[in-house]
């Protein structure tokens, strides 16, 4: 492995473990079949970055950032659930990203790969996942309160719209981390899978957190080998053993 393949393995492990905590908020938001559908919208950015042969991810970020604050906009002056802000922007964007997608492109589009990545990208990375752990620590405790009871949050001096919006561009942000080597179609499913995989296993918010971010890493890291030796996509690899970890949570969880 040389050293672009190492700074685009670290950064998938780290990138990981902020989808674990991430989905570990979003599970208690309870918005994670939406947050799957938030991958989608960054299809048109991909797209148009494909077809004009510059970075992806560029692309990818831009509509991605762009739709998060419609999705809050759109919640904000219509009072409509978060669910259903998510469904019209995703219906939106699927379809604009299937129009303007290169279609020699759009597998890698929606699956991903592993690609090798510039230092200076991995730099961009580690501040991008750094800025990710210092919101879920400065603002735990807020987001907690939000979710579980509005009203008191209020009482407390919580902005409910503001940290609403940031929980948004935070969790944009986890799955942009995620598109280079999981694709639109899959990375939501790496902050779903590992926080109902934790769900089945502790009841305490500590260790929740802890063990969604773990099984992230777990499956990650699994599904590399897994593919590297068996000649495998990547993407779909990673998320097949973050499937079957689930199920084996499902049984320690009966026992």
């Amino acid at each position: 492995m040389n050293i672009s393949d190492t700074y685009s393995f670290i950064l998938s492990l780290l990138g990981a473990a902020a989808a674990g905590l991430v989905g570990g908020f979003a599970l208690m938001k309870r918005m994670t079949l939406a947050g799957d559908v938030i991958s989608h919208i960054a299809l048109p950015g991909l797209g148009l970055a494909l077809l004009l042969k510059f970075n992806p991810l560029l692309g990818g970020a831009a509509t991605l950032f762009l739709g998060t604050f419609l999705i809050w906009q759109l919640q904000k002056k219509t009072g409509l659930a978060t669910e259903t802000a998510i469904g019209v922007m995703f219906a939106a964007a699927v379809a604009v990203g299937a129009l303007v997608t290169p279609k020699e492109d759009l597998i890698e589009a929606l699956f991903g790969g592993f690609e090798r990545i510039s230092a200076w990208e991995f730099a961009v990375g580690l501040i991008a996942i750094g800025f990710i752990a210092f919101f879920i620590a400065k603002y735990k405790n807020r987001l907690v309160l939000s979710f579980f009871s509005p009203e008191l949050a209020t009482a407390e001096g919580v902005n409910l719209s503001r940290v609403n919006l940031y929980f948004l561009l935070i969790f944009s942000l986890t799955i942009i981390m995620g598109l280079q080597f999981l694709g639109a179609l899959l990375v939501g499913a790496l902050i779903i899978i590992p926080a109902a995989t934790a769900r089945n296993l502790t009841g305490t918010l500590g260790s929740f957190l802890v063990i969604s971010a773990a099984v992230a890493i777990l499956s990650v890291a699994a599904g590399y080998l897994v593919s590297t030796k068996l000649n495998l996509s990547l993407g779909p690899t990673v998320i097949s053993v973050a499937s079957i970890i689930f199920g084996v949570s499902l049984f320690i969880r009966q026992k």
